[in-house]
C-alpha cells in the first residue's frame, strides 16, 4: 500500500526548522513585553494593554494574510513574515517612546498571523491526508519547543545586554526563519487554478471566478457555526489556562519560583506527546484526540480550586498540561481537514480569526467572573467552556480521518 511510503523526515528542516526558529524568537519577547513597557513610562494596566496588542494585530490580520499567502504563494509570505518580525522586533529595541513600542509589539501580532496561516497551508498542501495530523501535530509541538526555549535564550543575552538582550534573541531568530523559509520549495500560487480546460470543439472554457474570503465564507458557514465553534472554545480553554495557573499559585500563598517551576513542568509535558496524538488522528479520527483534550483540561479545571499546596497544584498542572499537550496541532488539522482547494487560504484565514477570537474571549470571561464573583468562579466557568468544547466536537467532527474513510463533512 503507497499509504506509508511519506517520510515527515524529507520535509522536516524546511517545514519545521523555520517554525522552530519564529518560536524562539517570539517566545524570547514574552516575558518581557511588559517590563519593557514599564521602563518607558506605562503603568500596570497599560502595561498589560500593550501586551493585549500581539493578539489584537494577530486578530486583524488574519482575513489580509489570506491576500498575502494567494498573491505570492506561501514560502514567500513565510520569508515576508518573518522579516517583518525581525523589523518589529529591531523597533522595539529602539523605540524612543511608549507608543512606537507599542506599534512594534502590533507588527509582531501582525507578522504571526501571516507566518501561521502560510505554514499551515504549506503543510495542508505538501503533506497527503493520510498523514496530515502527524505533520500539523508535530508542527505545533516544534513551535511550543521554540517559544519553550526563546526566553532561556533571552535570559542568558539579557544577562550581557540587559531588557535589550531578549529583543535581539527575537531580531536574529526571525531573521534565521526568514533565511531558512526561502529555502523552502515553492508549491505555487495556492489561489492559482488549474490551466484553462478546453472543450471538445477546442473552446476554452471559462476558468470558475477566484474564491475570496465572502465567498468561501459564504459556501462553508455551515463549517464555521458547527466545527468553527469547537475550535474557538479550544481556543478560549488554552489561552486561559495560561492565566490561572499563576493566579491560583499566588492565591494559596506560592512564591514565584515556585510557580514559575510548576508553570514549566506543566508545559515540558504538554511538549513532548505531539507526535503520538498526531499518530492516534490519523489512524482513529479526529474525535479520538479533540473530545479527551477537552474532557481533560475542563476536568483538570475543576479540580483547580480544590488545591491548596504546591503538590496539589502541580498535580493539576500537570494534568492540564496532558490534556493540552494531545491536543497538539487538533486546531489546524481540522483546519486543514475542511479548507477547500481552491480557497484553501481563504478559509484558514478565516479559521484562525475563530481562534484568534477564543484567545481573546477565554481569558475575558475569566476576567470578568472573577470580578463578578471570584477566581475559583473564573475558574469553574472555563472548566464549562471545556466540557461544552467537548460536546460540540463530539458531536459534529467526522468520526473518520480523512483518506481513510467518509470524507470530512459535518454531520447536518
Amino acid at each position: 500500500m503507497p499509504r506509508e511510503t511519506f517520510d515527515l523526515r524529507s520535509i522536516a528542516v524546511g517545514s519545521y526548522g523555520p517554525s522552530l526558529l519564529y518560536g524562539v524568537a517570539t517566545g524570547a519577547i514574552l516575558p518581557v513585553i511588559a517590563l519593557t513597557a514599564r521602563d518607558l513610562g506605562a503603568d500596570v494596566a497599560t502595561a498589560a494593554l500593550v501586551i493585549t496588542l500581539s493578539g489584537i494585530g494577530s486578530l486583524v490580520t488574519n482575513v489580509p494574510a489570506t491576500l498575502i499567502a494567494t498573491r505570492f504563494g506561501e514560502r514567500k509570505a513565510l520569508v515576508g513574515a518573518a522579516l517583518w518580525c525581525a523589523a518589529a522586533m529591531f523597533l522595539a529595541l529602539a523605540a524612543p517612546t511608549l507608543p512606537v513600542f507599542a506599534a512594534a509589539v502590533f507588527m509582531v501580532g501582525m507578522a504571526g498571523a501571516v507566518f501561521g496561516l502560510a505554514r499551515q497551508s504549506y503543510l495542508t498542501e505538501a503533506v497527503p491526508a493520510h498523514f496530515r495530523a502527524r505533520a500539523l501535530s508535530t508542527l505545533g509541538g516544534v513551535t511550543r519547543i521554540g517559544v519553550f526555549i526563546g526566553p532561556f535564550a533571552a535570559a542568558l543575552a539579557m544577562a550581557v545586554y540587559g531588557l535589550d538582550g531578549a529583543y535581539w534573541v527575537g531580531g536574529v531568530a526571525s531573521i534565521a526563519a526568514a533565511a531558512l523559509s526561502w529555502r523552502v520549495p515553492e508549491l505555487g500560487a495556492p489561489g492559482r487554478l488549474a490551466l484553462t480546460a478546453q472543450s471538445p470543439v477546442g473552446a476554452a472554457l471559462a476558468p470558475p471566478p477566484a474564491p475570496t474570503v465572502r465567498s468561501v465564507m459564504r459556501s462553508h458557514s455551515r463549517i464555521f457555526v458547527t466545527v468553527g465553534v469547537g475550535v474557538l472554545l479550544i481556543a478560549a480553554v488554552r489561552a486561559t489556562r495560561q492565566a490561572v495557573l499563576p493566579l491560583w499559585a499566588e492565591s494559596i500563598g506560592l512564591d514565584a519560583s515556585s510557580t514559575a517551576l510548576i508553570y514549566g513542568l506543566s508545559g515540558a509535558i504538554d511538549m513532548l506527546i505531539f507526535y503520538p496524538s498526531g499518530k492516534i488522528m490519523d489512524v482513529k479520527g479526529r474525535r479520538w484526540i479533540a473530545v479527551p483534550c477537552m474532557l481533560i483540561m475542563g476536568t483538570s479545571l475543576t479540580l483547580l480550586p480544590f488545591t491548596a499546596d504546591a503538590v496539589g497544584l502541580l498535580l493539576v498542572a500537570l494534568l492540564i498540561g496532558f490534556g493540552n499537550g494531545i491536543g497538539s496541532g487538533i486546531v489546524m488539522t481540522l483546519g486543514a481537514d475542511f479548507s477547500p482547494s481552491p480557497g484553501r487560504p481563504q478559509f484558514l484565514g478565516i479559521w484562525r480569526l475563530f481562534t484568534d477570537v477564543g484567545n481573546m474571549s477565554g481569558p475575558a470571561l475569566l476576567s470578568l467572573v472573577t470580578a463578578l464573583a471570584t477566581l475559583s468562579a473564573g475558574i469553574w466557568a472555563t472548566a464549562a467552556l471545556g466540557f461544552l468544547g467537548a460536546a460540540v466536537l463530539w458531536y459534529w467532527i467526522p468520526r473518520a480521518a480523512p483518506g481513510s474513510a467518509a470524507p470530512a463533512v459535518p454531520r447536518g
